[in-house]
């Protein structure tokens, strides 16, 4: 909720400025300067300085007629929700192709709602809000993939544990001393279990890979639904359907990210 009112904020100011610097403004500016240089009203109740507040009236109707438009503030926000993710930070180079295609999936989304009118037009753009909480968690999905595959002690240890396992298991059938044997095959089973472990690792990697591609694969299919809608109201149900859809895709992204965040918390405490 935080970042969603920081978001709105500034949105609002990026609204606000744009506002201030249209052309629209510079023209009242001037118009209203020239009025009260150079046209004074022979009224009894007149005062020159009435051309600045009616100036200051008109330009304060411009910034709010401006604030309030929605497809302003829809364009606004759509830039501002692309501005929160740098595809330069993502270092997997297949993660960040699938969001780039994501966000351009989107921008398409944001057209088509543009085509259509009153309660068909809300709707889409709601769907396209639960759009922006499916990249945000392919976002999030991919810097877990970075943060897997930039781990070098996890790469050093997949490398050197089966080799010091099989050391272990050779020293241990080789051992006449029944307590050395008995350390052996204590720390054979930490071993083990640290191989566990890094198998775990590299299934949720892969998992998450996987989960990224089929979930760019229901973006593309959303997004083809979504141009075959058409203006009657029977649509509102389809439309209606592909929310459900959409929710249901974040909420297995989700279960994705919070199984991987689980394996790295136990490679942590069994480490």
């Amino acid at each position: 909720m935080q970042e969603r009112s920081k978001v709105r904020q500034r949105v609002f100011g990026t609204l606000l400025m744009n506002a201030l610097l249209r052309w629209e403004t510079a023209v009242t500016l001037v118009v209203t300067l020239v009025l009260f240089a150079f046209v004074p009203l022979e009224l009894p109740f007149w005062q020159q300085w009435f051309w600045l507040v009616l100036g200051g009236v008109a330009q304060a109707s411009l910034v709010i007629s401006a604030i309030t438009d929605p497809e302003e503030t829809a364009e606004a926000m759509a830039k501002e929700f692309e501005a929160q993710y740098d595809l330069a930070q993502i270092r997997n180079r297949v993660s960040r192709e699938r969001l780039n295609a994501a966000l351009e999936y989107r921008r398409n989304m944001l057209k088509l709602v543009k085509r259509h009118e009153g309660a068909m037009r809300v709707s889409l753009r709601q769907t396209v809000d639960d759009i922006n909480a499916w990249i945000a968690h392919m976002h999030n999905l991919a810097l877990h993939i970075d943060a897997f595959e930039g781990n070098q002690l996890v790469e050093r240890d997949m490398r050197e544990v089966p080799a010091r396992i099989e050391k272990v298991k050779i020293r241990i059938s080789q051992e006449k001393d029944e307590r050395v044997r008995e350390e052996l095959e204590a720390q054979l089973r930490q071993l083990e279990q640290q191989r566990r472990n890094l198998e775990a690792t590299i299934s949720s990697i892969k998992r998450a890979e996987i989960q990224l591609e089929s979930t760019l694969s229901s973006l593309g299919t959303i997004y083809a639904q979504m141009s075959l809608l058409g203006t009657k109201e029977v649509d509102s149900a389809r439309a209606q359907r592909l929310r459900l859809e959409i929710q249901d895709e974040v909420s297995s992204l989700q279960d994705t990210i919070e199984a991987m965040d689980e394996v790295q918390l136990q490679s942590f405490r069994r480490a």
